[in-house]
């Protein structure tokens, strides 16, 4: 079982405990056993075959080490099993609507039968709802709008969807009257792959014209709360929006505040409280009885004692003696430690880019001519870039078999002659066979610049059958990239299951780099599996699978996730120069 699948399981049980009213200092325990565990980049199987002590990791206590032991040996949790025969496991879902909580959601279970999302709704459209005592006509109200927002949207937001609703959004709050700051925290602004919400912070003297900016916004369809300095609407697509007015002098500490992982601000608190400060989203203060002066004005407002800092996040980092940590970073992965020793990643730009080692055209599935792409690429500043149209397993695709890969060879050449300001490799997308074998011949891949080889079909065979299917093609002489590593789609579609360690440790062994493919639908390497694949030193490209010139501009979302990984420049194969990228592939 796999570190994602076992973090799944314990925030169930939590939420099972939850639901049982159990003693919150045991939900918590369990809250925090997944938090500390859904950033681990070591596969937890394999922690567990060569027998260590899992206690050593933080928040894993005795019972929370058997629960992992027992989740990779078997499969399976006891606990769970257990819960779920006394609470229906569906009822987690139901507890997860806005308005409700696990009270209220118990109590739908035991009077009404109300066990999953579903059966919510048909009780409310009988209108029981209603007669429950503490619920009532209003509450049956909101609980339908509730539910036709989770319909709609029952995971979080891609990355850039969220970015489309934001540009517009930033657009109109930056000309409101007197607005001189508007930036967007939270897990947006740490470019996760997906984002709940908008977390606003916005500079201004008044904060009047902030709030009916907002909620005179065309796409606002509710507006939750709105009062002097705080706002929070619900946006036509579902997705919430939180604003807050700051002060000035206090911008640079709410951002640090609203932008840093749970996990991450409470260890830069605890810095700020070990060098005598108190830190907080209104800025780094002394303590009262520290301060050698103390005027009305350079308290806090809440109290806490002489102003220290708070205007710009390098000004509060620098006061706790760190230099500035890239938001990308700020996850907990060891960021503060390095921060402090100086040995902080030198993250990844899209600048650092020479090229793209995948793209389609319409010699297969891709929506723009050979012509087209080379050109857009070129408009870009690339130095370089690999035409991977697909192989011909897939009839859906269209791809090419040897005969008619040579045959786009020759235009190739062509375009290339009236471009001679990048260079076009030839390359294709090989499928990997369900045996493990290439979807081309050796003949026409041995002429190939560039052989990238990717899973399209059968993404449920058993995970050993599936490991052995790809180390095969790995370890073919041929290949050089391994394409969307696990065959995820955000949102869509699970990854595969296998052996992600075996996997890089083969890529590692024979020089094969692995994808981490750009487009917002895929971000496949995941972050952690990206700075799990630099720690074993295999080589990463980013690519963005384009399949029309517009998806060029993904590189940007694969760069994000390529800085959320700690990945630098020299860890990326196509941040190197032609000649540097070509003897590379040669060997």
């Amino acid at each position: 079982m796999e570190n994602a699948r076992i973090v799944a399981v314990l925030e169930e049980v939590a939420d099972l405990l939850q639901l049982q009213e159990a003693n919150p200092f045991r939900v918590r325990a369990y809250r925090n056993a997944a938090r500390v565990l859904s950033e681990e980049t070591t596969p937890l199987r394999k922690r567990v075959a060569s027998g260590e002590d899992l206690t050593k990791l933080p928040s894993i206590g005795r019972e929370m080490a058997a629960h992992v032991e027992e989740l990779v040996e078997t499969g399976e949790l006891r606990l769970l099993d257990e819960l779920g025969s006394e609470v229906p496991r569906s009822l987690v879902e139901v507890m997860a609507l806005p308005g409700l909580g696990p009270k209220k959601a118990a109590r739908l279970w035991k009077e009404l039968g109300v066990e999953s999302v579903e059966d919510l709704a048909a009780a409310v459209q009988a209108g029981t709802v209603a007669g429950l005592s503490g619920f009532g006509r209003k509450t049956e109200l909101q609980l339908a709008r509730a539910m036709t927002q989770h319909q709609r949207h029952r995971g979080r937001f891609k990355l850039v969807e969220a970015d489309r609703m934001a540009a517009p959004l930033l657009e109109q709050l930056a000309v409101a009257d007197g607005v001189r700051r508007v930036e967007i925290a939270g897990s947006f602004r740490r470019r996760r792959e997906t984002v709940g919400d908008l977390d606003i912070l916005v500079v201004a003297p008044r904060s009047e014209a902030v709030m009916d900016c907002l909620v005179s916004y065309p796409e606002v369809s509710e507006v939750r709360l709105a009062g002097d300095t705080r706002a929070t609407v619900i946006l036509e697509k579902g997705l919430q929006v939180d604003l807050r007015v700051v002060p000035a002098r206090s911008y640079g500490a709410a951002l640090i505040y609203f932008t840093g992982s749970k996990p991450h601000n409470i260890k830069l608190r605890q810095r700020a409280l070990e060098r005598g400060f108190h830190l907080s989203e209104y800025g780094l203060f002394e303590p009262e009885e520290e301060a050698s002066v103390s005027t009305g004005e350079e308290r806090d407002a809440q109290g806490s004692g002489r102003f220290v800092s708070g205007m710009t996040e390098k000004a509060v980092y620098r006061a706790l003696g760190l230099p500035w940590i890239a938001p990308e970073l700020r996850e907990d992965r060891g960021e503060m430690a390095a921060a402090a020793e100086k040995r902080l990643p030198r993250p990844i730009e899209l600048a650092d880019l020479r090229g793209d080692l995948q793209m389609h055209s319409t010699w297969s599935d891709g929506k723009s001519s050979i012509e087209e792409m080379v050109t857009a690429a070129a408009a870009r500043g690339y130095e370089y870039i690999a035409m991977t149209d697909h192989s011909p397993y897939l009839g859906v695709v269209g791809g090419l078999d040897a005969k008619r890969l040579r045959l786009q060879w020759q235009e190739i050449e062509a375009v290339e002659e009236r471009h001679p300001e990048i260079r076009i490799l030839r390359g294709q997308e090989v499928d990997i066979l369900p045996d493990g074998s290439l979807d081309q011949t050796d003949d026409a891949m041995a002429e190939l610049d560039l052989v990238v080889a990717a899973v399209h079909s059968q993404y449920d065979l058993a995970p050993a059958e599936q490991t052995r299917r790809i180390l095969k093609a790995l370890r073919h002489p041929a290949v050089h990239v391994l394409a969307h590593p696990t065959a995820r789609k955000i949102n869509q579609r699970p990854g595969m299951d296998f052996d992600l360690d075996a996997i890089l440790d083969c890529a590692f062994e024979e020089g094969v780099a692995v994808e981490l493919n750009a487009l917002p639908s895929r971000l496949d390497l995941r972050d952690t599996h990206a700075m799990r694949a630099r720690e074993l030193g295999v080589k990463i490209v980013i690519s963005t699978d384009a399949h029309h010139v517009r998806d060029l501009d993904a590189m940007r979302y694969g760069i994000d996730q390529a800085r959320r990984a700690w990945l630098e420049p020299g860890d990326v194969l196509n941040t190197l120069p032609l000649s540097k990228l070509l003897e590379n592939l040669r060997q």
